[in-house]
């Protein structure tokens, strides 16, 4: 028998063998369906893996995910201001997330999809999702948080969808301890005691500030008990001209960063003759306080122990 003939009688055994192998190593190595369930978003009805392991998130669901433990495998990009609060252990699981995009809206979804996630957490304006939702959905099941959902109840919905909502539930009990032992605290304060929140954004044109609408002045208003007037969503804005109406509260709280200094973007109205003639200003009564625009327990919780260490230092008297 020649070795041809002997090559030709093997083959057809040899080749069965060889694809019965590969059979077995493509099943063994192929990943199993995941379980789902649905949660309730913004978006309506969506069926979520039960314990997703590649998170997306975009927009402001980023940095509430890695407050509750989670290690996303995509981000969007954030201000150096936006991660110093965090722990090392949270910046560390951001910088190990692969940026996508300056923001949601401008999230690259073809890097996206190269992360293969099973989850995406979107959080942005309404207008971004519809514009995106078709590419989003196509990649992984998206969950949408709108900025029109109050920020506790898009927290429930974000740690639902991603099998975290032990870690969120740890979180409200310990917001919830220290917002018993605040009021209690200064409750007469509490009683006694007007407030005003006055900021600027970072895109806002010169000569111009705003009053109350940072998301903490919601959350001094309906949890802490401040007796901060409800001006909407965004606030009331008003000219430079109109700082002297400020004369009108007791206490003025205004912006400072993580380590105590007045942010660039409200350094023009505290130079101002207007402002450093306020009662309050003169008095001591106007507080530096640290508010960060994301929205966790966790950050909540910092915001009040930053009001807390100001108003400690008000005088007895007013």
């Amino acid at each position: 028998m020649t070795t041809t003939d002997l090559f030709t009688r093997l083959r057809g055994p040899l080749l069965s063998g060889l694809l019965g192998v590969s059979l077995v190593f493509v099943a063994a190595t192929q990943a199993p369906a995941q379980e789902t369930r649905t949660v309730e978003a913004d978006n309506g009805t969506i069926e979520v893996p039960a314990d997703p392991q590649r998170v997306a998130t975009l927009g402001r669901a980023g940095l509430p995910f890695i407050v509750l433990g989670g290690e996303p495998v995509a981000v969007t990009a954030q201000t150096d201001g936006d991660i110093a609060p965090l722990t090392e252990s949270q910046q560390a699981a951001f910088r190990a997330a692969t940026v996508v995009g300056a923001s949601a809206g401008e999230a690259d979804l073809e890097a996206l999809a190269a992360l293969a996630p099973d989850l995406i957490l979107f959080s942005a304006p309404n207008g971004d999702f519809e514009q995106m939702k078709d590419q989003l959905n196509s990649i992984a099941p998206t969950v949408f948080l709108s900025f029109q959902t109050d920020w506790n109840v898009r927290l429930d919905v974000l740690a639902a969808a991603s099998n975290t909502t032990a870690a969120l539930d740890a979180q409200k009990e310990e917001w919830r301890q220290g917002v018993e032992a605040f009021r209690e605290k200064y409750s007469e304060l509490l009683a006694n005691t007007t407030f005003a929140e006055a900021d600027r954004w970072a895109s806002q044109e010169g000569g111009v500030f705003v009053l109350n609408w940072s998301i903490c002045s919601e959350v001094a208003r309906a949890d802490l008990g401040l007796d901060i007037t409800d001006l909407g969503e965004g606030g009331e804005q008003r000219s430079f001209e109109q700082i002297g109406d400020l004369a009108g509260y007791d206490v003025i709280l205004y912006p400072v960063d993580h380590e105590g200094n007045v942010p660039a973007r409200f350094v023009p109205m505290v130079e101002t003759n207007a402002w450093k003639a306020l009662p309050a200003v003169q008095s001591g009564r106007a507080l530096g306080v640290y508010c960060n625009g994301d929205r966790s327990y966790q950050f909540a919780s910092q915001y009040l122990d930053s009001l807390d260490r100001a108003l400690a230092t008000l005088p007895a008297e007013k």
